[in-house]
């Protein structure tokens, strides 16, 4: 009996030091999130003490282009192996370089047949959410199933990659690369702590994903102008009848007192809403979270 009491003294005062209450929080999302015809989840934490909260955080969502962050980790993985190098030059197609989808390659190299660097292609892949930069990087390392074989090596949860960007053109395939907030705010925050790469690869995936030429109103829409926000973003096209496959934005955020918090907003089957009022749902989302924590 003795010992059961001392272990409810203990549990109360570790929760007591390391939890904190954040129903407040949880409220002000859910009422964010309950205005929007859409599926979302949210899975949020600092990583400096481990505070956590989550809302629908095992959502079954379609990635898009936030994929390209764990396409980015599995090029890196080969570069600390020594088995790539960030120098070394790639030969770029101009078949390469397909005309049906985003890719600022292509129109910087519209002719293509030319060697880049594969620092370039991964900052083009990562920083400027390049769909051609991002297939030839898939193929670089063997194709979908070498992706998924590394995240299943480094043992991430609820990841799930069949496709690349070129094949995502069709609608059905949008949903066939997914995750979960949950796992996507859990890889991060090993990412970040360099459980994943090694720390001159951390710190360069880092740069990029700061240099997100992407996404500036979502997640960031409402933060202060200077703000520090390692991000990655997603989206799809919407189709005839008003649905859209998935907006989606995840990334580590700097505090102004030098801490961080993840965050990943998964947003799903998004109907009848243009693409400034989904990204202005995620930017509001962060702010709410931003306030709480300066409080």
């Amino acid at each position: 009996m003795k010992s059961i009491f001392s272990l409810f003294i203990f549990f109360s005062f570790y929760s007591g030091v390391f939890a904190q209450d954040n129903t407040d929080l949880r409220q002000k999302l859910t009422e964010i999130i309950s205005k929007q015809d859409a599926e979302i989840g949210i899975s949020l934490r600092m990583i400096e003490n481990n505070d956590s909260l989550t809302i629908n955080g095992n959502l079954n969502a379609p990635m898009m282009s936030v994929f390209k962050f764990h396409i980015a980790l599995a090029v890196l993985d080969l570069v600390d192996k020594g088995k790539l190098s960030l120098n070394q030059k790639i030969f770029v197609r101009k078949t390469d370089l397909h005309a049906d989808t985003w890719s600022p390659m292509r129109d910087d190299y519209p002719e293509g047949n030319v060697y880049l660097t594969l620092d370039k292609i991964l900052r083009y892949t990562v920083s400027d959410s390049d769909n051609n930069g991002c297939d030839i990087l898939i193929d670089l390392v063997g194709g979908t199933k070498a992706i998924q074989d590394y995240i299943d090596k480094i043992d991430v949860k609820d990841f799930t990659i069949k496709v690349n960007e070129q094949q995502m053109s069709t609608w059905e395939n949008c949903y066939l690369n997914t995750t979960t907030p949950i796992a996507m705010t859990d890889l991060l925050v090993d990412f970040y702590k360099g459980k994943i790469l090694k720390k001159k690869s951390t710190k360069y995936l880092i740069q990029l994903m700061e240099q997100n030429s992407r996404g500036t109103t979502w997640m960031k829409g409402q933060l202060p102008k200077n703000t520090v926000v390692a991000h990655r973003t997603g989206i799809s096209n919407q189709n005839d009848a008003g649905l859209r496959v998935a907006h989606n934005d995840v990334g580590i955020i700097t505090l102004p007192n030098g801490k961080h918090f993840v965050l990943s907003i998964f947003q799903k089957n998004i109907k009848n809403q243009t693409q400034e009022i989904s990204a202005q749902t995620m930017a509001e989302l962060t702010k709410v979270i931003w306030d709480y924590y300066l409080n």
